[in-house]
């Protein structure tokens, strides 16, 4: 234990030691720390879904008689953990994306490892963008595969990769986020379209942080350059925007056969309870409009912050990366002492001497609440 203790040691020493704070209550742009009320912006519940009352109980009372409308699936999808309900949302899924398959995962996370994982083999390469996910790194490092990391957006560097390295390899997998969860960036889909069709590689991207804001049928930035069907796998998940459950990876049918027979964290993980499923598929099927309505209603508040900020990003997330660690916390808790919940986002999550505060914006935040929080932040750096 000694050894444990001193690495928490040092953590606490670099400031860097986190722990899981008390959170009372959750509601709409609110959140309840310690008994005060902050407007929350540390959050991915990009629309406001999961808290939203009038859905939930037009929910409940349509679903609850349902046998379907149970907390636990109790098994795997491929031993019992499955019914009518799963694949009617795949189904939906697949055809907003336009897509022949689809496939629920758990999270996120157990999506992108599942999927990065199980693509390639040891005759086989992966290139990826240097800042992604975690969740994407730790599938490349279980594939036992060779990876290249390309400069974050440098797409100039990952053709220098691909000319270099793509020849020794049967497969290629080229992997990037759509919209960065930590910089709010986005990446260029023509530009990594075109380099997987040079290149005769595999092309995949997660949308997670994209996917119910932008984009035809809100499925994100591919879909919004109309490039969906150049990009050969797409992930994304429920957990955020649509303020539900889960995770899914839409492909061909073949991938999809494919990942059902080799993707661990799918085959040999209890399904998600079907009472997640049939609320997300309720938020897509049938209150998709009320859900395009939040999307339309976040867009315009993304438009004026960076209009506030001067700046040329138009996403949700919005970095503002202070440096030390110490500094982060304390203009943290200044912020939150004025009412802004604001959490400090440190290393590993990001790169050594660039932490951050994450401001996350949600459907539900006011234009004049934002600029309070940029005031404030000026104001003490």
């Amino acid at each position: 234990m000694e050894y444990y203790l001193n690495e928490i040691k040092k953590l606490c020493e670099k400031d860097n030691f986190r722990e899981i704070r008390d959170i009372d209550e959750k509601y709409g742009k609110y959140i309840v720390s310690e008994h005060k009320r902050m407007i929350n912006f540390s959050s991915n519940d990009y629309l406001n879904l999961s808290t939203e009352r009038q859905l939930i109980n037009e929910f409940i009372d349509k679903y609850s008689g349902s046998n379907e409308f149970i907390f636990s699936s109790a098994s795997s999808r491929l031993l019992t953990g499955t019914s009518k309900v799963y694949k009617k949302l795949e189904y939906d899924i697949a055809k907003i994306f336009n897509k022949e398959g689809c496939l629920l995962f758990n999270t996120g996370y157990q999506c992108n490892l599942g999927v990065v994982s199980s693509l390639v083999n040891r005759d086989d390469v992966i290139f990826s963008d240097k800042l992604n996910h975690a969740s994407i790194i730790d599938g490349m490092l279980l594939s036992n595969t060779k990876f290249y990391r390309y400069k974050h957006l440098d797409y100039e560097n990952l053709e220098e990769l691909l000319k270099k390295y793509r020849k020794n390899y049967k497969k290629a997998v080229i992997i990037s986020e759509s919209v960065f969860s930590m910089d709010g960036d986005i990446a260029d889909v023509k530009k990594l379209v075109e380099l997987k069709k040079r290149y005769n590689a595999i092309l995949m991207l997660d949308e997670a942080h994209a996917f119910g804001i932008f984009g035809k049928n809100l499925a994100g930035i591919a879909s919004e350059e109309n490039l969906s069907d150049d990009v050969d796998i797409i992930t994304a998940t429920l957990g955020k925007s649509f303020g539900s459950m889960g995770a899914f990876c839409v492909s061909c049918k073949t991938v999809i056969d494919y990942l059902i027979n080799k993707a661990d964290s799918f085959i040999f993980s209890t399904a998600l309870p079907s009472v997640n499923v049939m609320w997300s598929d309720f938020l897509l099927s049938e209150k998709f409009d009320f859900v395009k309505a939040k999307s339309l209603k976040l867009n315009n508040l993304i438009k004026d912050a960076h209009s506030y900020l001067n700046d040329k990003n138009r996403t949700q997330i919005i970095p503002v990366i202070i440096g030390e660690n110490n500094k982060t916390i304390k203009i943290a808790q200044i912020l939150q002492s004025k009412g802004f919940y604001i959490l400090p986002v440190r290393p590993p999550t990001v790169p050594v001497n660039s932490s951050r505060l994450r401001l996350s914006l949600t459907s539900d935040i006011e234009f004049n609440e934002f600029t309070q929080v940029i005031d404030t932040v000026r104001e003490n750096l």
